[in-house]
């Protein structure tokens, strides 16, 4: 599972530094493709391999799922990250997600998300307060 919040930065060839304690589990492999609000997802490459089995078994007949799959699918990078953990970010996801220098890597689960630091800055302070009011309503007798 992915935890935890890192600021790594991006160099100038668009390469990012994983967090150290993400590398072992994404040495052999990792995808990363266009998140939701503007950010990126990470997946470990079979992590990613199984959403994307789930995916096709949508019908093409729903104009939603074809969308959804086109989306996150079009955007996918399958990356192997060097021997100093860094990985390279295509040109195309950086613009999506607005990176440029200083980035915020927070660990989603089964996934990372990386986010231009002022973009994650403005969310988690617009979300903030949604969080504290909602969690019984979002996840039922979680907490």
């Amino acid at each position: 599972m992915f935890l935890g919040t890192h600021t790594p930065r991006l160099d100038d060839k668009g390469r990012l530094f994983l967090p150290a304690k993400f590398r072992d589990r994404l040495a052999t492999g990792l995808v990363v493709t266009r998140g939701q609000e503007r950010c990126l997802y990470v997946f470990p490459l079979e992590t990613f391999t199984d959403i994307a089995t789930e995916m096709q078994k949508a019908p093409t007949s729903s104009r939603a799922a074809r969308d959804y799959m086109r989306v996150f699918l079009s955007g996918a990078s399958d990356e192997i990250p060097d021997k100093q953990g860094r990985v390279t970010i295509p040109a195309a996801l950086r613009q999506y997600a607005g990176l440029t220098k200083d980035c915020t890597v927070i660990g989603a689960g089964n996934r990372l998300e990386l986010w231009d630091s002022e973009a994650w800055e403005r969310y988690l302070a617009e979300t903030e307060q949604a969080f504290s009011d909602q969690s019984d309503e979002v996840i039922p007798g979680l907490m």
